[in-house]
């Protein structure tokens, strides 16, 4: 193992051995520049190059903190497949807003009709209608993102049950709005 690799894999140890600052803020003094680099090249981009590598960073410190990294020696590894998975999820992401953005924009010029029109004003006022747990739930799905095993998580639900409150929730703001079920 090369002498920056032991440097590496010694501050990991620190760090999932208990809370050690000075070893988690030298850990990303030496990460920062070749996860921004990674991230550049890739996305072209200073500032999505910074977050991408402040991303990365925060989830190697929680996973080392948490003990999830089953080889903190080897943390390089671990960064940078980080790096990639994050990357990927980030190109998942932007994939999926620009199918919805061809989709309305696509209903816009009239391929189809949405069964009720879109009124934002409207639409969050049906929101805060909603019981907690079901906005939370759509927020999360809709605006934040995540995947019904984060949200089942976060509120401490079963997946399963998120889905029929999800359901649930849907059918309230199509009402709402004015469409029928």
């Amino acid at each position: 193992m090369a002498p920056e690799e032991q440097i590496d894999g010694k501050l990991a140890l620190r760090i999932a051995a208990g809370r050690d600052p000075e070893a988690e803020a030298e850990l990303c003094r030496r990460f920062w520049p070749r996860v921004r680099a990674f991230g550049l090249r890739r996305l072209g981009n200073e500032q999505d190059a910074r977050d991408l590598a402040q991303q990365v960073l925060v989830i190697t410190l929680e996973a080392l903190r948490a003990g999830q990294v089953q080889e903190p020696e080897r943390i390089a590894a671990f960064v940078m497949g980080t790096c990639r998975n994050a990357l990927l999820d980030r190109y998942k992401v932007d994939r999926r807003r620009g199918e919805l953005l061809h989709q309305f924009s696509a209903a816009e010029a009239g391929s189809y009709e949405l069964s009720v029109p879109l009124d934002t004003r409207r639409l969050l006022g049906c929101l805060e209608h909603l019981p907690e747990r079901e906005r939370a739930i759509v927020i999360g799905t809709y605006v934040d993102e995540q995947s019904g095993s984060e949200i089942s998580g976060s509120l401490g639900m079963e997946p399963g049950s998120v889905r029929v409150a999800r359901h649930r929730a849907l059918k309230r703001l199509l009402e709402c709005m004015g469409g029928s079920p």
